[in-house]
This record gives C-alpha cells, structure tokens and sequence, in this order.
C-alpha cells in the first residue's frame, strides 16, 4: 500500500485526503516511480479548487510535478530504467508517495540534480525556454522584462534570459522577490505595484522601450507592459497569475507594429514532441553548466501538503514549495 493526496470534491485544502490505495503493477509502456519530492504549483492549487480551465475527472491525485526512482517498468519498456533517477510530468500523479506514469513522460535527470530541484525544474523551465527561444525569438543584447519575476517562470525565465545573453528587467511585488530576481541574475528590477511604473521601467532600461515581455500575470499589467514595448517588439503570454485575463486593445498592436502570442507548454509537447524533448535536453547542459539554480524556498513532508498548498496559494512566497515524501 501507497499513499497518496485525494480530492473527492473540488475546494480548499483542508478538505482533501491522505489516503493509503494500492499500487497496481505498471501497463504496457508505463512504468512506476517511487516518488521522492512533488513541487506544488499555482496552477495544482487552482485545479484542486476546481478554478483552472481543465477539470479532471474525481477522484483526482493533485499536483503535476514531481521526482524520484523507477521501481518497476511494463512491457515495451526497457527493464535498465529500473533504479533510474527521474523527473516527471503528469496531471493526477504528484502528491503521492508511488505512481505510475507513461515511460515517455518520465526523463533521466543530472547526476548533480536533487529529487526537490527535479520536481520544480521541468515546467517552469521548459515554459520559460520554449517561450523566449521558439516563441519569442529572444536575441543576445536584446532587453526582456519579465512581470511576476519572483514567481516560478518568472524566475526561470530571468537564468534563461541571461544565459541567451539578454538584458533582463524584472518586475515583482514585494521586496523579497525582487531581490529573488536579482539572485537570479536581473539587471535591474522595478516594483510591480508602483504608481509611476512604465517609467521605472523605461529608467531602468536606459530610456529605451522593451523588445519583449513574458507575462504569467495578466490582468492591468498586459496592458501597461504592451505599451512598454519597442517596434517589432513582442509580448508572451504565459497565464493569468494575477487572476484576471487582460483585455488589451487591438489598435495598440497596429501603433507599436507588435505581437501578442501565446505560451502553452502542454500544446507544444503535443504538438512537437522531438522539439519538447530537445528544449529539457538543452536546459538540463544549462543546468550542469551552472547556469539554472531551481530556487528552493520551503520543504514541507507529505502530511503537511494542505498548509503547503495555502502558502502557494497566497503568492508571497518567494521561490518554490516542495513536498518531500522520503
């Protein structure tokens, strides 16, 4: 027997389950992973609210994150996996000390890589490569300003930056995260919540416009960061972290001769499956280069899962939160 988080109806934390379920052997091309360290995520607390666009089915494992060792591997999977370290992505999963997942969504990681670095790497790195590199075209020299600095992709996207040769401005909300992104690598960072914001903006830029922006905020701040923008400049879509979806006036991409464009992580995997692979291979030589430093801000055991999943929700946390189960 296994333990794992169950929801049996959408809500808080406080309502959801440590229950113990029995672990079937793994089928045809999947394999199970003894799981070490789950990363809890805005995004996993929205969907155990019942508040994200995608609802699984209940009863639902939360969490979509998380690393360890292979113990057991199907059929149609190479029976050397067995005792691999690895991380892997996968909606109804995570929070639980066992799960099975398909081989093909659980990948080796770095010799020098931890279970809780591994069970925040994935996602938010990865969202934050294919973001500036296939999507944005980010350019060595070129200045990116990224809102929600301090949050996960904010902070991934600020080592990506910086690793692609970028001038990098971050924007945040409180102190602590603002000095998270200058750990990261920042140039210079504004607060999110001044009143003169596009002006320290542009200050802190040299007086120039932005060449691109990346945005899991939404909300007002689309919209003053669009206007922020250089020609040819572009805006990154990432999500709605501020809890609103902006409303941004069409004309003003006409104005600034700019583009919005979209980020999703799960549709890309979808869609091109090599390119998605070969994004983690370049991000994991980064990381053994040194370059990307997965910011650990608090380990909670598994039993502690539901004051976890509220410290996340409130957002003042700067870096990521991670469940250890051994």
């Amino acid at each position: 027997m296994s333990r794992a988080v169950v929801i049996h109806a959408f809500g808080a934390p406080s309502t959801f389950y440590l229950e113990k379920r029995e672990v079937f052997p793994p089928g045809p091309g999947k394999l199970t992973i003894q799981t070490h360290a789950a990363g809890v995520s805005f995004v996993d607390v929205l969907v155990a609210a019942g508040e994200y666009q995608l609802k699984p089915p209940l009863p639902f494992i939360p969490g979509s994150e998380f690393a360890g060792i292979v113990t057991a591997v199907g059929e149609g999977v190479d029976p050397a996996r067995i005792g691999q370290r690895v991380l892997a992505s996968a909606f109804g999963a995570a929070f639980a000390e066992d799960s099975v997942v398909p081989a093909r969504l659980a990948l080796p990681i770095p010799a020098g890589m931890s279970f809780a670095e591994a069970a925040v790497f994935r996602v938010s790195y990865a969202t934050a490569y294919y973001a500036l590199v296939q999507r944005g075209g980010l350019k060595a020299g070129e200045t990116l300003l990224v809102l929600g600095a301090g949050g996960a992709v904010g902070y991934a996207a600020i080592e990506v930056a910086k690793a692609l040769g970028a001038i990098v401005i971050g924007s945040a909300s409180s102190e602590a995260k603002r000095a998270l992104a200058i750990a990261a690598g920042a140039d210079a960072v504004v607060d999110a919540r001044s009143e003169t914001w596009r002006d320290d903006v542009k200050a802190a830029n040299g007086g120039r416009a932005i060449d691109v922006v990346i945005d899991p905020v939404g909300g007002d701040a689309t919209e003053r960061a669009f206007r922020s923008l250089a020609w040819n400049g572009r805006l990154l879509v990432i999500g709605f972290a501020g809890g609103s979806i902006a409303k941004l006036p069409a004309n003003l991409a006409l104005l600034k001769g700019a583009s919005l464009i979209g980020v999703d992580l799960r549709q890309f995997g979808e869609y091109e499956p090599e390119t998605a692979i070969a994004n983690v291979a370049a991000l994991f030589e980064l990381y053994e280069a040194g370059r990307l430093h997965p910011p650990i801000a608090r380990t909670y055991a598994l039993d502690d899962f539901a004051p976890a999943m509220v410290e996340v929700r409130a957002g003042e946390t700067a870096g990521r939160i991670v469940l250890t189960m051994r």
